[in-house]
């Protein structure tokens, strides 16, 4: 075959230039973009390998942000609670000064004004804001946390950063923590606030102690015996009452041992300490830590005649029937007949019209009044069964009722034994509640009794079968323990606010209609501490009244105790694993105010706890709030050990990404060179050839 001119151009130009020209444009675009491909059909494995490593570094730059964010607001937390400890230090050392017994009343007058100071900077650290985000609300963080009465208004919900890959990190606390949080390893400590005297002291001594008797203590009866009536709550939510008999010769130590055994000391182990103070007040230390629910209250009664102490334990008297009537309650300075000394005195208002006995109820006393508001004083907390659980020590804690809890998760359960029952149920059937008062009116009386039964129901003016309708479809009278606190409020809001009918309801829809109806006059609800409250919306002072207790308190024929108690003149609270920042704070002031050293019914606030119980209340303060601040400590720690990691993962991906899809310009740049010379050589060869004539082929 002839080889001719054009095929010899082609073969050497066609093909090598279209080879050389596609070279030249990849390097030259690899050049000009730094990426190695323009598309995936460039080099499909290496695309697919470039957008894995895109979202792995869009996925780290979102943790980035997300920790940034967590600990921008952890770590102002931190800063804040540092000023917050600072202030707790000072408030303890002013403290300690009031406490001082060389102190006049305007030295404690200049403490209080500082501490009230003190107490003003404390919430204004609380209400700490970020770009209009507070630090202790919670979830609502666009909500003030503490209002001006030191209550809390956000929530207990925590925020969280954004770590990876189910991977999260906390970085706020609530205040639901930090003002009303709950130490679990605090054991709750409870106090009398009547400073005791010798009814018959001995020569030259007026000091009451452990080796006292009482002969010294109550005075000389002709039967040589006295009788203490004991009521309260063991550790375990069970209610109790017990009458304790005590002879001239027994000892204060001996009745301080029978009050243990009360609470279920033994021999061999003890379930609360019982002890005496210096002013001869009754001191019990639960055992038990992290339990809320202990209680006290005591009565003490000597029959100085000698001819009628009423005996309680047989029933077929009350407490009511020991201590009625103006005529037997007397006191050390009056003609000795009924002898009663008080060891807890609230001021409490008697709902059962025995005049002089206020001290002496335990739970059948009136809701305290503030302005428009009625409130309880037992907070109602759910049995251990039903507690939370606390998200960093994964222990229970105490938990409040809420509206919708029932009845029967929250009270002191009777035992029913069945026939066909083993082992024995445990059931507020048969149990009864008391609701007595003044309506809003300040005139009109009621008097209701709530029966829980098979179907709850409650009678009212001596009239019964007043159904406590359900929820359910078709509705019902509501079974004794699936009744809930709000079915309770109900009732409650009904009768103070006069809206009951005048005949048992006809149905659910005349009940839901009286309750719309008095929910227009007042409303009755739960507050964050799980006391019952009634706010009279027509009064700005409410004339009502409310009591509320069991029908069987006061029964000293068995040693079961009231069901339930929901105001209580009941022993003051020095420690509690609860917390409630504010209103502890408050109570500590009003001691420096009122110039008292320690709890006394005589003066002041009756119920305060004095100033030395304020130092020990502080010390528990401040250790909660040390560990709320570890807590965020923490929390910061892994916030920014979380943000350096990303931080290197980032670089190390991106690094990873460049090395897959970033052209290298050095080598790029080499061979661009490399490229263009061959071109230049190729172009050169051709155009010789295009030269050659005839001769230099023959």
């Amino acid at each position: 075959m002839r080889v001719t001119s054009s095929m010899y151009y082609e073969s050497l130009y066609g093909s090598n230039n279209s080879k050389l020209n596609e070279k030249l444009f990849d390097v030259n675009k690899q050049i000009a973009s730094g990426l190695k491909i323009q598309y995936a059909s460039d080099d499909i494995a290496t695309f697919t390998e470039t957008m894995r490593l895109d979202n792995e570094i869009t996925t780290l730059g979102q943790v980035k942000q997300s920790t940034e964010s967590g600990y921008k607001i952890s770590n102002q937390s931190d800063v804040i609670l540092n000023d917050f400890e600072d202030s707790m230090n000072r408030f303890r050392t002013l403290l300690i000064q009031a406490s001082n017994d060389t102190n006049s009343e305007t030295s404690r007058d200049a403490i209080s004004l500082e501490l009230r100071g003190l107490e003003k900077h404390l919430k204004n650290l609380s209400n700490t804001s970020i770009n209009g985000q507070y630090l202790f609300s919670g979830s609502m963080v666009d909500v003030k946390p503490i209002s001006d009465d030191g209550t809390y208004n956000g929530n207990d919900v925590s925020m969280n950063s954004f770590l990876g890959s189910n991977s999260q990190q906390q970085y706020n606390l609530t205040g639901a923590d930090l003002f009303l949080g709950e130490e679990i390893i605090v054991q709750r400590e409870v106090t009398a606030n009547v400073k005791q005297v010798l009814n018959n002291p001995p020569l030259g001594s007026a000091d009451i102690d452990g080796n006292t008797t009482m002969l010294e203590f109550m005075g000389d009866s002709p039967d040589d015996t006295h009788h203490f009536y004991l009521r309260g709550v063991q550790n375990n939510g069970t209610a109790f009452t017990k009458q304790i008999p005590m002879f001239d010769t027994s000892t204060m130590d001996d009745l301080l041992l029978e009050i243990g055994y009360a609470y279920g000391n033994t021999g061999s182990l003890d379930l609360v300490n019982v002890s005496l103070n210096s002013n001869g007040q009754i001191i019990v230390e639960d055992k038990l830590k992290g339990s809320s629910k202990l209680d006290f209250h005591l009565v003490g009664a000597t029959d100085f005649t000698g001819t009628g102490m009423a005996d309680i334990a047989t029933g077929t008297n009350t407490i009511d029937d020991l201590f009625a009537g103006t005529t037997d309650y007397i006191t050390a300075t009056t003609t000795p007949e009924l002898y009663i000394k008080e060891f807890i005195n609230s001021g409490l208002t008697s709902a059962t019209g025995i005049a002089g006995t206020e001290g002496l109820i335990y739970d059948r006393t009136e809701f305290t009044k503030d302005g428009s508001i009625l409130s309880s004083s037992t907070p109602q907390i759910l049995k251990s069964y039903n507690t939370s659980i606390d998200p960093h020590t994964q222990l229970e804690k105490n938990a409040f009722a809420s509206p919708s809890s029932k009845i029967s998760d929250v009270a002191d359960l009777q035992t029913e034994i069945l026939p066909s029952t083993n082992p024995a149920t445990y059931t507020l059937n048969g149990t009864t509640l008391k609701l007595e008062g003044l309506m809003t009116d300040g005139i009109t009386p009621y008097d209701i009794e709530i029966n829980f039964n098979n179907s709850t129901l409650f009678t009212y003016n001596g009239t019964p079968n007043y159904e406590i309708f359900n929820m359910e479809n078709p509705r019902a009278a509501t079974p004794a323990d699936s009744m809930t606190y709000q079915q309770l409020m109900d009732v409650v809001n009904m009768a103070v606010t006069g809206n009951l009918p005048v005949a048992p309801f006809a149905d659910a829809d005349e009940y839901d209609t009286l309750i719309k109806t008095s929910n227009f006059s007042g409303t009755t609800s739960l507050s964050y501490d799980g006391k019952i409250q009634f706010n009279d919306l027509s009064n700005s002072s409410t004339k009502a009244t409310i009591a509320l207790y069991d029908s069987k308190s006061g029964d000293f024929s068995t040693t079961a105790g009231s069901v339930m108690s929901f105001n209580s003149n009941n022993a003051l609270t020095i420690r509690d694993p609860k917390t409630d920042f504010f209103q502890t704070i408050d109570e500590m002031i009003t001691a420096v105010e009122n110039y008292k050293n320690y709890p006394d019914s005589s003066s002041g606030d009756m119920r305060n706890i004095g100033i030395q119980n304020a130092i020990s209340m502080m010390d528990d303060l401040q250790d909660h709030v040390f560990r709320s601040h570890s807590v965020v400590g923490a929390q910061s720690n892994t916030l920014t050990n979380s943000l350096e990691r990303t931080e290197l993962l980032e670089i190390s991906t991106m690094t990873l990404r460049s090395s897959v899809i970033d052209t290298d310009l050095a080598e790029a740049s080499l061979e661009l060179t490399q490229l263009t010379l061959n071109y230049e050589a190729m172009l050169s060869t051709v155009g010789r050839v295009s030269k050659l004539s005839l001769v230099n082929y023959l």
